[in-house]
């Protein structure tokens, strides 16, 4: 048997309302998110969507994490398309590996009921 354990996140950010500092530049939100900058641009790996109650809203996976969630909040195909409102915290996993990401990307979809992933899901 195999026995995966969950990292801890590379990442986390939450919905916040930026705290100007004199000089500092005013970012723009993203449906309340103002710290992109702190996710890796050009790193692979996987992205947790979670609403205020901390309930996994939906599990991705990227070979580029910051453009690939940005996308979340833009297109209209994202599954998170109708949710974006809902998201309050975001966590982030840095890994490489494309076969480890798509390891953990099932794991947590099935390990933490993720809502949004039913192609993944082997819970019922």
């Amino acid at each position: 048997m195999i026995k995966i354990e969950l990292p801890k996140p590379d990442v986390v950010i939450r919905q916040r309302e930026q705290v100007l500092k004199e000089g500092e530049a005013v970012i723009s939100p993203i449906f309340g998110f103002i710290d992109f900058h702190e996710i890796p641009r050009d790193k692979g790996g996987i992205i947790l969507f979670f609403n205020a109650a901390n309930d996994l809203l939906f599990v991705g996976k990227a070979r580029k994490l910051r453009p690939r969630l940005k996308k979340h909040f833009s297109d209209t195909v994202s599954p998170i398309k109708d949710h974006r409102k809902e998201v309050a915290k975001i966590e982030v996993f840095v890994i490489e590996d494309a076969m480890e990401r798509e390891i953990y990307e099932t794991y947590m979809v099935n390990k933490l009921r993720s809502k949004l992933n039913p192609d993944k899901a082997f819970f019922e």
